[in-house]
């Protein structure tokens, strides 16, 4: 009887497989505001404003940051190119056994080797973030990667180059620079293998080859996935730069070089703020004669590894928990350094 009970039940209830006739399609999800209604609107916007757009826009000040920021994002694009083309070439095209043969197995022994092979690449520091995230995808140890992080925008021979003709007669600068940028390479990726931990690294995910896809296919896709996704950092970290660039003060820095031993500081700092491309910062550095000459070594070492641009592709790339650290623990070894090669240079 109690079989016969549910049957009832069951019979009676209503069918609930889908909507009764005549009830029409299903209500629609609310649709959600896409790029294109957010492109319309953004024109009609400057459309409706384009007087007032064109009197600000005319302002010193802001034609001063316009300037700063196309001419930092100007710079790096090429090189940042340059350096998703060599990622996306590992990706697709290099073995993880070979890369993991190239290097020696021991960490100590493969930083100083990766700081090195950094010389051989003529790029600057927007190149090197990718490459060194995909020498991490392909088995390399972080440690030795990060070197290379470091050292490629800043020994290789188109920034000794550069510095050899913005300090002529005057070798050992080109010297100086080679050594205090080699030693805080090496230094920071030891530090790195020493006390860094694996959850403050997060490499971007990496898709592997698989085994029916063509290595122009692969080399494609990993291509205009990291150039898009640095490029956004590039430019975050370009805006920051071209407002910081125009808030300071310039006379600050005449009142800030005639302070014993705070020089080296102040133009580490301004290495930072200024984020100038590492094959044009000699120049820069050359012009700053109210300074020492250590102190200007220190802009030259300081600005290729660390800057507001840098930071923010670093935080895109590895994340902020490792952005923060990285950048603090390479500004200090990359000033000590300068200070003692700059003392050498006296």
């Amino acid at each position: 009887m109690a079989e016969q009970s549910q049957s009832t039940i069951t019979a009676d209830r209503p069918a609930q497989a889908g909507p009764a006739e005549g009830a029409g399609p299903p209500r629609a999800g609310r649709r959600r505001i896409g790029s294109l209604e957010l492109l319309v609107v953004g024109l009609v916007l400057l459309m409706a404003g384009r007087q007032w757009l064109a009197d600000w826009f005319t302002a010193p000040g802001v034609q001063a940051w316009a300037t700063v920021f196309v001419a930092i994002c100007v710079q790096a694009v090429p090189f940042l190119v340059l350096g998703t083309l060599l990622s996306a070439a590992i990706t697709a095209l290099v073995p993880a056994s070979f890369l993991q043969r190239a290097l020696p197995r021991r960490t100590a022994l493969a930083v100083p080797a990766a700081g090195l092979a950094g010389a051989v690449l003529p790029g600057c520091e927007c190149a090197s973030v990718p490459v060194a995230d995909g020498l991490m995808a392909r088995g390399v140890a972080p440690a030795a990667a990060l070197a290379f992080l470091l050292s490629a925008p800043a020994i290789n021979p188109v920034v000794l180059t550069a510095t050899a003709v913005a300090f002529p007669g005057r070798p050992e600068v080109v010297l100086a620079r080679f050594a205090a940028s080699l030693v805080t390479a090496v230094v920071v990726g030891w530090l790195w293998a020493r006390f860094g931990r694996p959850e403050w690294l997060r490499p971007s995910a990496r898709r592997e080859r698989p085994a029916g896809e063509g290595r122009w296919t692969a080399f494609r896709g990993a291509f205009v996935h990291e150039f898009l996704h640095a490029a956004g950092f590039l430019v975050i970290g370009g805006i920051t730069a071209a407002t910081l660039n125009v808030a300071v003060p310039r006379q600050w820095l005449g009142h800030l070089a005639g302070l014993p031993g705070v020089s080296v500081l102040v133009l580490a700092l301004l290495a930072v703020v200024l984020a100038v491309c590492s094959e044009a910062d000699a120049f820069v550095a050359a012009s700053l004669t109210a300074f020492p000459l250590a102190a200007r070594l220190a802009f030259m070492v300081v600005g290729p590894m660390v800057d507001v641009k840098l930071v923010a592709m670093q935080a895109g790339t590895f994340g902020w928990s490792f952005a923060w650290r990285f950048s603090a623990t390479t500004l200090t070894v990359a000033v000590a350094a300068s200070a003692v090669a700059g003392w050498w240079l006296r």
